[in-house]
């Protein structure tokens, strides 16, 4: 790997092309380097897995919308929609909305953390959709996968949105349209132009996870995906793009990110911080391998609530008597306590009304129905009726967590043997006594007590989709994506997952 500093530059430097990060990653793009064949299991386990959590929420409100919505868009040749039959087709940018949205809407696909969060699957939709439209092969597909990913993964690494309150989709945008660049064999200057445009349109604000949660948490990345589609699209048709994106004078980075230190009485930026982003990326001729360093959820909730989860399990069969309990602290990392703790003042995060995404981003009436119930289900552990419980409602307001100065060391370390996104829990009974376990990375984790593998993400998906799929749509859809490398041009419409006839809901009639 290549480390590039990045900051802002005044307009009258005239950055050279080949200096700038959006040049860089387009050269990443366009390195025809082959996948190695770990890399390319792995890509075929995020494949399924996100078919698995798609199919599970296909008929949740937010993507029936956005299935409904695409529906209006249909075009001969075009790409598939889950639950859709394969012989119907639409306009990619859609079809990556549909998806995108199904794939989104459980929290439950793949994670990267480091410098800002990330869900690396959400590449999938929008790479997808492009490659059946325009007839690739299964090998082009992931070139594609793997370049989505290595570029979303390495600006995780070195730049953080979130500090800034905006969303993570900054990073998705840019790493979709490169994608894209890859997969379909663009040219460096083509690709470049994609990825500053995607970069361009795709900055939003945190508080799409702040507050009372709303359903565009799972609209926004199938959001980024369609822009990064007509990204390239734009760029393909010879189109440009405000350039340089991140290192400008009235850039990304120096309005929206650490790259302006004060401002004259004009609002004009005058002071550039000299601080760089040291963004990682593969040199010429090396593997894209960043898909390896990500990790998928075993239970549907925020990542960092993943260990805890686990944690909470094992606690559990240590407490005869969950009514004898005090309080409870979760001592953890600076992102659990501000994001998903009692550190984000969030009071919907106590409520027992609060929107499923809200519950989902609240450790605290996670790892109290995680302590009681001893198990974690992506629809009964968010019921209305299960978060309303009185004796739940008493248990979750128990606890609190505080940040623990080694917890967010152990969150940020560059070592993956060390690299920890969970934390230790206190447990005060009402007689005086105290219980304490830590856990520092989830079972499912590369370095978990329970790894996940092929098996684990078969398993998973015969679960989500038990009941809704056929048992000879199951096993077909299996046996196809497992032969990926195989899949000659055109036939990536096996990739889709069909619902029987009829069993799709239908939401209110909109515009489209």
């Amino acid at each position: 790997m290549q480390t590039h500093a990045v900051k802002v530059h005044p307009s009258k430097a005239l950055l050279k092309r080949e200096d700038q990060l959006a040049w860089k990653i387009a050269g990443v793009a366009a390195d025809k380097v082959a996948v190695q064949k770990d890399v390319q299991e792995m890509i075929i386990n995020r494949i399924i897995d996100n078919a698995s959590v798609a199919i599970a929420a296909i008929n949740r409100k937010p993507v029936t919308s956005a299935r409904q919505m695409a529906l209006g868009h249909p075009r001969k040749g075009g790409a598939t929609i889950f639950g859709m039959p394969t012989g119907k087709r639409f306009s990619p940018e859609w079809a990556a909305w549909a998806n995108g949205t199904a794939v989104r809407e459980l929290d439950m696909h793949d994670t990267f953390l480091a410098a800002d969060y990330s869900h690396p699957g959400d590449n999938i939709p929008p790479v997808l959709a492009v490659a059946q439209t325009m007839e690739k092969s299964g090998r082009d597909l992931l070139r594609g996968l793997a370049t989505g990913y290595e570029i979303q993964i390495d600006l995780v690494r070195a730049i953080c949105l979130h500090e800034h309150k905006v969303d993570h989709i900054a990073h998705l945008c840019p790493s979709a349209a490169a994608g894209i660049g890859t997969l379909l064999g663009l040219k460096q200057e083509t690709i470049f132009q994609a990825v500053q445009q995607a970069l361009h349109v795709s900055v939003s604000f945190r508080q799409s996870r702040k507050g009372e949660i709303s359903s565009w948490k799972a609209f926004a990345p199938a959001h980024a995906g369609k822009l990064a589609i007509e990204a390239a699209d734009r760029a393909m048709r010879g189109e440009g793009a405000p350039s340089p994106i991140y290192e400008g004078e009235d850039s990304v980075i120096a309005w929206v990110l650490s790259g302006r230190t004060q401002a004259d009485s004009k609002g004009r930026a005058t002071v550039y911080d000299p601080t760089y982003y040291n963004v990682p990326l593969p040199a010429a001729g090396e593997a894209k391998r960043a898909i390896m360093d990500s990790y998928t959820k075993e239970h549907s909730a925020e990542y960092q609530s993943q260990a805890l989860i686990d944690l909470a399990f094992r606690m559990r069969e240590q407490i005869k008597d969950l009514e004898a309990i005090d309080k409870i602290v979760i001592h953890t990392s600076h992102h659990t306590h501000y994001v998903i703790g009692t550190g984000a003042n969030d009071p919907q995060k106590m409520d027992p009304k609060a929107s499923r995404e809200t519950l989902d981003h609240s450790i605290m009436y996670i790892f109290a129905v995680a302590l009681q119930d001893g198990r974690w289900h992506h629809v009964d552990s968010y019921a209305p009726k299960r978060a309303g419980r009185r004796d739940t409602v008493a248990l979750w307001h128990k606890i609190e967590t505080t940040e623990d100065p080694e917890w967010t060391r152990r969150y940020h370390s560059q070592d993956p043997n060390e690299l920890s996104f969970g934390g230790r829990v206190e447990i005060f009974f009402k007689d005086g006594t105290k219980l304490v376990d830590e856990l520092g990375v989830a079972n499912a984790h590369p370095n978990g007590a329970k790894p996940f593998g092929r098996a684990d993400y078969i398993n998973k998906f015969r679960i989500l989709t038990e009941g809704i799929l056929t048992a000879r749509e199951v096993n077909r859809f299996l046996a196809d994506v497992q032969d990926l490398a195989k899949i000659p041009a055109g036939e990536l419409h096996v990739l889709n997952v069909a619902l029987p006839a009829g069993d799709l809901a239908e939401g209110k009639p909109g515009i489209f």
